[in-house]
């Protein structure tokens, strides 16, 4: 999904032109940017949260030349699901160790 698509989801909720619907979508983008440059964290119920993590310094290879190049320190920033996210996008009842045949494994003995 691109931020168009997004934006074509909010304008089909209500009586919103494309051009309200592009300004929630932005404002919301930059909310969530502000809150992260300011090292706030950010956590939406049901969804997940956002957080900057510091990576340290450290030696890096150039996979052209092959020298040594230093790597500084930075920040990134990371999301991590909520568990109701995970359970939505991998429901429990495909589980993949089930097979025909193997008792152990929830399926039937022949």
């Amino acid at each position: 999904m691109t931020k168009a698509d997004l934006v074509e989801e909010v304008t089909k909720l209500g009586d919103l032109t494309r051009r309200d619907s592009e300004t929630i979508v932005e404002t919301i983008f930059d909310s969530v940017i502000g809150a992260l440059k300011s090292g706030d964290k950010i956590e939406i119920r049901g969804f997940g949260s956002f957080r900057i993590r510091q990576r340290k310094p450290r030696i890096g290879r150039n996979p052209k030349t092959g020298t040594k190049v230093e790597v500084p320190a930075k920040k990134v920033p990371y999301f991590k699901p909520s568990k109701e996210l995970r359970d939505l996008v991998n429901p429990t009842g495909a589980t993949a160790g089930t097979a025909v045949g193997n008792p152990s494994a929830g399926g039937t003995a022949a």
